[in-house]
């Protein structure tokens, strides 16, 4: 009682001269004592309840730790790669690979302290003190960057395959620490101090797949015998709010991947990022497929309940208009089922879905593989183009909503995801006026829209190879479903030729019949409907083409310098009259102002497409604003880059003249000669 009307009446300095030596130790222990058992206790609760709540008569849980090592690592290239998916796919992503880091610090002794975005935050040294934090946290920064690559090259058959081309920055420091809970409705355990703000340093100033650590922890590395993992690093290291410091890179033995080991042939990377994009393209499609062998039984079509409306006869028996071209199919109106809320309901999540049967499975993946074949390796118009494309129709497809019907029927939606995939095959790598001037042999057969019209025949032709058969009776049940499966492959594939003059007339028409305000059409409401859903179909696919400038602007540049490429290889062997380096810079400011930026606001007044129309529109004038600030340097880095190639060349053509970047090309030359869909 006398010490706590002691410590009450008087402030500290009184007290340690009324308090024995002995008995205010016994009080100092039992305090720091009663503080790391409460600290203790909030680490180890596994659920709100435990959480401690504050109070009047509760002191802070706060304690300081005097040896740690605290880790920074962040996913290098993940708010790009966001950018292009969905927000399941995301968390998908973030709860595999943190998952796998949690079990590797528990494993390792490590503490997870939290997960800010993509940045995971640990620390070595706490709440259990340890001596050998340093080495032990090296070693998990060493697993966590291994576990990376494993789990981004798992999930990429379902995330999309360029979900293996992320990869990981990782930041260390030691120091002393003040580790505490903040409490409060979500309470929450946080470190401060300048070895928390040194480590976040560490990370942000690091080399993706690299783990840098500072002088602190390299000391400490050294102490324990690991001088020889440590690299130092060239020249210091510019930290805000640091100065410029000196730095290492540490690779613990036994794990260290020698270069002759990452060298492979450019050729074998190829193929394997080929291979994966197949993988992937097949997944998708099998998910689609699943939904409509689903919707078809519980419609109770299956094919030995074919009616007489359904046409009967077989899938081989089906054929379209002789000697009409793919063009002359395109329907003004696509003929939709009307929206049915049950099935609608049944797909989503794929919770009906059926497993295909496996010669299913099997013709599908032939199929996907031989299409990859029959894209040419150009630099853009190439079949990993074709895969974003599908990856953006499938988003867009995710969000739409059932006010057109298009939701209810996963056909069409599979037929869009379909033209995604074959939209390209076998693209020259020049435009369709380039073809024109050539006299190109696909002009006498198609006279204009002549890559697309070719890409629709060859991808059709292989689709109805008798090696398909059982993928077709999959997909289309009767030949209804094919004919009705077709139709929308040709309008969606059709709708990226968006140079030809005659083809944009006629979508603007339609368009502002659908759309435009006014005096209605004098027409059904399925028919009303259908032709909103038509055109909400080729603004999907249009939108998708040219998804790269709606999307971060790491995405929209890294594609940028790939059109550049393939327009100025062409140039240099002789197929195009125009210099891309002369007008690029003016020609993308034209390609958004008149193409990019309206097409998105037409996505945002179609009204079926959610927060995604919100997303594309906001990037596309993101994008704009940001190459009109640094286009000019961007198109200079291309330049040098490609002078640098051409370098080893003998006689190359020159890219550009002296003159190049103080002249303006007509907008009209540049938004022809920009724009990728072609």
């Amino acid at each position: 009682k006398s010490t706590a009307v002691v410590s009450g009446l008087f402030p500290k300095v009184v007290r340690d001269r009324i308090f024995p030596t002995e008995q205010r130790d016994r009080e100092d222990n039992g305090r720091a004592t009663n503080t790391k058992n409460r600290l203790q206790t909030f680490l180890s609760a596994k659920d709100d309840k435990a959480s401690p709540v504050q109070s009047s008569h509760d002191s802070p849980i706060a304690e300081l730790f005097a040896e740690t090592t605290v880790m920074f690592a962040d996913i290098a290239g993940f708010t790009a790669w966001c950018s292009v998916r969905e927000p399941t796919a995301v968390f998908s992503l973030l709860e595999a690979l943190y998952g796998s880091f949690d079990r590797i610090a528990h494993r390792r002794g490590v503490f997870k302290v939290e997960t800010i975005g993509d940045s995971y935050v640990a620390v070595a040294g706490l709440p259990d003190v340890r001596p050998d934090h340093a080495l032990v946290m090296a070693k998990f920064a060493r697993d966590c960057r291994s576990e990376m690559k494993l789990v981004t090259s798992r999930l990429g058959r379902v995330l999309g395959p360029d979900t293996a081309e992320l990869e990981i920055r990782i930041g260390l420091n030691s120091g002393p620490v003040t580790a505490g809970v903040l409490r409060g409705d979500r309470s929450r355990f946080q470190l401060f101090g300048d070895t928390v703000n040194t480590a976040a340093r560490m990370e942000s100033t690091g080399i993706v797949s690299k783990i840098q650590v500072s002088e602190n922890t390299a000391a400490l590395l050294k102490i324990a015998g690991k001088e020889h993992w440590l690299h130092k690093r060239e020249g210091k290291v510019a930290a805000k709010g640091k100065g410029s410091v000196q730095t290492y890179f540490v690779e613990p033995s036994n794990h260290a991947t020698s270069e002759a080991n990452e060298s492979t042939s450019s050729e074998k990377k190829t193929d394997e990022k080929t291979s994966k994009l197949v993988e992937w393209n097949v997944g998708i499609l099998t998910r689609w497929i699943q939904k409509i062998v689903a919707h078809d039984r519980a419609r109770e079509r299956a094919p030995a309940t074919k009616t007489p409306q359904d046409g009967g006869g077989t899938m081989e028996t089906v054929h379209f208009e002789t000697g009409a071209t793919v063009l002359e199919e395109v329907a003004d109106v696509l003929e939709l089922p009307a929206f049915d809320p049950n099935l609608s309901h049944n797909q989503e999540g794929g919770g009906d879905a059926q497993a295909l049967d496996k010669e299913v499975q099997t013709q599908l993946h032939d199929f996907v593989s031989i299409i990859a074949k029959l894209y040419k390796t150009n630099s853009f118009h190439n079949f990993e183009h074709a895969s974003h494309c599908t990856m953006s129709v499938s988003k867009l497809l995710s969000r739409i909503d059932p006010t057109y019907g298009i939701t209810s029927d996963p056909l069409t939606q599979l037929g869009c995801i379909f033209a995604a995939l074959i939209h390209d095959v076998d693209h020259q790598g020049v435009t369709n006026a380039q073809l024109l001037a050539e006299n190109s042999p696909l002009v006498d057969k198609y006279k204009k829209s002549m890559a697309e019209q070719n890409s629709v025949d060859i991808s059709w032709n292989l689709f109805m190879e008798p090696q398909f058969e059982d993928l077709r009776d999959a997909i289309c049940s009767t030949p209804t479903d094919m004919a009705r499966f077709r139709q929308v492959v040709v309008n969606a594939v059709m709708a990226t030729d968006v140079l030809d003059q005659d083809l944009k007339a006629l979508r603007n028409e339609r368009w502002n019949k659908a759309f435009a305000e006014g005096k209605p059409l004098d027409e059904s409401a399925t028919t009303s409907a259908n032709r909103k859903a038509t055109i909400v179909i080729e603004h999907l696919i249009q939108a998708s083409d040219v998804s790269h400038t709606m999307q971060h602007w790491y995405i929209f540049t890294k594609w940028n310098e790939r059109l550049f490429v393939e327009l100025y290889h062409a140039f240099k062997n002789g197929r195009s009259a125009k210099n891309p380096a002369d007008f690029w810079y003016e020609g993308e400011l034209s390609f958004f102002d008149n193409y990019v930026i309206p097409l998105a606001k037409k996505l945002r007044d179609c009204g079926v497409f959610g927060v995604s129309s919100d997303e594309y529109l906001s990037y596309a004038i993101k994008n704009r604003q940001e190459w009109e600030q640094c286009g000019r340097d961007v198109v200079e880095s291309m330049i040098q880059k490609l002078e640098t190639t051409v370098s080893k060349e003998a006689s190359p053509k020159p890219l550009v003249d002296e003159t190049r970047l103080a002249s303006s090309a007509s907008s009209s030359d540049a938004s022809e000669q920009a724009v990728g869909s072609d």
